[in-house]
């Protein structure tokens, strides 16, 4: 039974907007990796997958040309808005359609159902069936002006997230297809040479990175250390970003404090590695330690010590961590069942192209630094988004804030 509140939002549920005809909901229909490559076209076809947007690939035939919220029935449940535009969804997945424009805002049916889902666990056990969402899923909305505001607001931010992620993807391809290059072909356009690990200049040598320094292994923290307002904070691989360099993990930061060994408190400019396996796939990546906080040196990473910087660049090195050459042998070298973890002997096995010059290293290493640069900073940027569209997502959607009492902050522009 719907209800309507003081604060003008009515009160209701999925189910009775589906039997009033504001709303109607779906399924998908099988779509094979076969039937694709048997039409392929340009039209994206959603599946199951949480991740990202959701899409399985591109297809010559398409089920719908509107605007729709979708939904992952089998992957999560997570709720996709899906503007006006040509697409399918499979069988693993959920539409809903607003029929009663007059009434419901798509947009924000999405933002609202997505805020819910936030706050509920679904798996490939617990799957989230029309039939779920029938009737676990209340729904609360107020007069379409406003839903249109709220709709707004929550669009600006996520245009701006999505802007971030341009520049990042971007980026990252300029910058993948210039190490390729200055790792191929260097900065003095001298001839080239085939070696065991692939076309490198001429001046350069293969060695071993164990030439030039030692690897740490970190402290295994447990909860003796654990205190929720400690003053140092866990590093660990997930603060690595996927090509490289630092990012903040706030919402997965892990404080200690205590009778800390000081031997595993990291100093600025310290560069770690992942020694362990991520499902990012970050083993071998590394990361430069940021100023402005105490950070610890768990068992996952290794740090860089005794670097003999007259034969090699840290900066340089730190490339070469990030090489995805390197990073598929480092790869090779790990073990484990569950989670694959390398060496430090492993590790520094590992043959790599260096030029001679330690100036020719910082050359090279400066170029991709801007790359790297440009990289990390729209990484925080959507990270800051992303933590806006949060709490203007709970507040909106719980009526805490109101719209005509929003001020945007200039980060959402």
């Amino acid at each position: 039974m719907s209800e309507l509140f003081s604060n003008g939002w009515i009160e209701t549920s999925i189910r009775e907007l589906e039997y009033a005809g504001v709303v109607e909901l779906g399924r998908g229909k099988i779509i094979s990796q076969k039937d694709i490559a048997a039409d392929p076209g340009d039209y994206p076809v959603y599946s199951s997958s949480a991740r990202g947007n959701g899409e399985f690939g591109r297809y010559g035939k398409f089920m719908f040309d509107e605007e729709l919220v979708t939904w992952s029935v089998d992957g999560g449940g997570k709720f996709f808005y899906r503007p006006k535009g040509r697409y399918s969804i499979t069988n693993v997945s959920g539409f809903l359609r607003v029929r009663a424009k007059a009434k419901l805002d798509t947009y924000f049916t999405w933002a609202h159902l997505f805020s819910i889902w936030q706050t509920m666990t679904f798996n490939y056990t617990e799957k989230l069936h029309p039939s779920i969402l029938r009737e676990r899923f209340s729904f609360s909305y107020p007069p379409l002006p406003e839903q249109k505001k709220i709709a707004h607001i929550l669009s600006t931010v996520q245009r701006a997230i999505e802007a971030q992620e341009r520049i990042i993807q971007t980026t990252t391809e300029l910058k993948r297809a210039l190490m390729h290059k200055l790792f191929t072909e260097g900065i003095r356009h001298e001839p080239q040479k085939q070696t065991d690990i692939g076309p490198i200049p001429e001046s350069w040598e293969v060695i071993p990175l164990g030439e030039f320094f030692q690897v740490k292994h970190g402290f295994a923290f447990d909860g003796e250390f654990f205190k929720p307002s400690g003053e140092y904070i866990l590093m660990t691989p997930g603060h690595f970003h996927e090509e490289g360099g630092f990012r903040d993990q706030r919402e997965k930061t892990k404080f200690f404090t205590g009778d800390i060994p000081q031997d595993y408190v990291l100093a600025k400019d310290d560069l770690v590695v992942a020694m362990t396996e991520q499902k990012s796939g970050l083993l071998g990546c590394a990361a430069f330690v940021p100023e402005g906080n105490r950070y610890l040196h768990n068992q996952r990473l290794g740090l860089i010590v005794d670097l003999d910087t007259e034969g090699l660049s840290k900066q340089f090195l730190f490339h070469i961590f990030n090489l995805p050459y390197l990073r598929v042998e480092v790869a090779k070298t790990s073990t484990g069942s569950k989670v694959k973890h390398t060496s430090p002997t492993k590790l520094r096995a590992v043959k790599v192209g260096i030029p001679p010059r330690v100036e020719e290293q910082e050359e090279i290493a400066s170029a991709l630094s801007a790359c790297q640069q440009k990289i990390n900073v729209a990484a925080n940027r959507k990270a800051q988004l992303q933590d806006l569209f949060r709490t203007l997502l709970h507040e909106l959607m719980t009526a805490k804030t109101r719209v005509h009492e929003l001020e945007l902050p200039e980060t959402a522009n």
